[in-house]
């Protein structure tokens, strides 16, 4: 009899992360629009959001040790309760001025909480489930994810111009108090360590231990999060400043376009976590290399559509085609390799490895988002010049990676079948 998918903890843990996600993506969503409608700027809107991402840098190694040390049951239902309390402290801050300035404060806040919380999300997974489940598990999570900033735009931008700013910003309260009521009643095995040790000892021994794992035992998750973070500075420069920038500052267009191509990239978003929950483990490894080389591709239109007479509209068309097509590449690559670094990750190292990868994975977005916001600034009437050297070099990196990718895939093949003698 097959294992279970939707175990009890399992289920509340995606309930919990729906109301979550709803929540945060549409107040997120919502503050971008105020912040570009009230500065008019891709670089303070880029300056923000990479402001915002150095606590999650700095921050996440120790939410990782954290997720390895305490219950991470407690851990979620404390840090969304919190989330929840501070958005609502944002919302009164909001009416005594200085509006930018707050917004700055509430996403460097939610960035320090989501520190904590997203190793511990992640380390949850594998705890929860086991063997193919992982992959489809985590492939649920994806989707919870894509759906969520699927319908969010939506939300956001008919809130955001029905109501104004401060609407959303209690609808995520109630969305963070709902998780922690749906995370409370999750339960997971928790076993308090036997010795007690000073925080300084606890963080080194981590460290150290951690750090062993990934430099000797398995160099090859090292080497794919170093791959991700690479790509990750030139995705995420374009689809997270870029995309934005694009649609509303220099094509013109509203928020409700915006919106509808946020959606549209939700959709992409499922449907690549949905090849995965197909394909499970027939994807083979080698293949993510060409993955990697889409995105460049989906880039290089990007910028050809700026060079031909073509209407507002058109352009707007192929911006929307080809960043939901990298979504898709973006959604599949990510729920794969994180798969594969889980599977091959003990329990008791599930927290620190997790941060990892999102610490590594997050490092270059800052550089290259405000990177982005300065190159769109500078280029604003000849976007080309951005998108278009940006595809050929995540294209070179593709093909760079292929050798990697073989040699990884033989690698686990080895693995495996040392585990069966």
């Amino acid at each position: 009899m097959k294992p279970k998918l939707f175990t009890r903890n399992f289920t509340f843990l995606i309930l919990g992360q729906i109301s979550s996600l709803i929540g945060n993506y549409t107040l997120k969503f919502a503050l971008s629009m105020y912040v570009l409608e009230q500065t008019g700027s891709a670089s303070i809107f880029a300056g923000l959001l990479a402001l915002a991402m150095l606590p999650t840098i700095l921050l996440s190694p120790f939410g990782g040790i954290l997720a390895d040390r305490a219950n991470r049951r407690n851990i979620m239902v404390a840090l969304d309760t919190l989330s929840g309390l501070y958005v609502l402290i944002a919302s009164f801050a909001m009416a005594l001025g200085q509006d930018i300035f707050v917004i700055g404060a509430l996403l460097i806040i939610l960035s320090v909480l989501g520190a904590f919380e997203s190793p511990t999300v992640q380390a949850c997974v594998p705890q929860m489930l086991s063997g193919d489940n992982i992959v489809k598990g985590n492939a649920v999570v994806n989707q919870v994810a894509s759906i969520a900033s699927l319908i969010t735009p939506f939300l956001g931008s008919v809130f955001y111009t029905a109501f104004g700013i401060r609407p959303v910003f209690y609808a995520a309260v109630v969305c963070f108090f709902v998780t922690a009521l749906l995370e409370w009643f999750i339960r997971l095995d928790y076993k308090k360590p036997e010795q007690k040790m000073g925080i300084g000892v606890i963080i080194k021994e981590d460290f150290s231990v951690s750090m062993h794992f990934l430099r000797r035992e398995q160099p090859g998750i090292m080497k794919l999060l170093l791959l991700a973070a690479a790509v990750s500075l030139f995705v995420a420069g374009t689809a997270v400043v870029g995309f934005p920038y694009l649609v509303r500052t220099v094509l013109g267009l509203s928020a409700t376009h915006y919106g509808i191509a946020e959606s549209a990239m939700g959709v992409a978003s499922v449907l690549g976590s949905l090849c995965v929950v197909v394909l499970a483990k027939k994807l083979p490894v080698r293949h993510l290399a060409i993955v990697l080389v889409s995105f460049g591709i989906c880039l290089i239109p990007c910028g050809i559509a700026f060079l031909l007479p073509v209407s507002t509209f058109t352009r707007y068309l192929i911006l929307l085609v080809m960043f939901c097509a990298c979504q898709l590449g973006c959604s599949l690559f990510s729920t794969y390799a994180i798969s594969i670094i889980q599977e091959r990750t003990p329990e008791h190292l599930m927290g620190k490895v997790m941060s990892y990868v999102f610490t590594l994975a997050m490092c270059a977005q800052p550089v290259g988002q405000i990177v982005y916001g300065a190159l769109f600034d500078q280029f604003v009437s000849s976007a080309y010049w951005v998108l278009i050297p940006s595809g050929l070099i995540v294209c070179f990196i593709g093909l760079a990676s292929t050798g990697f990718f073989t040699k990884f895939e033989k690698q686990a093949s080895t693995l495996v079948e040392k585990e069966t003698i």
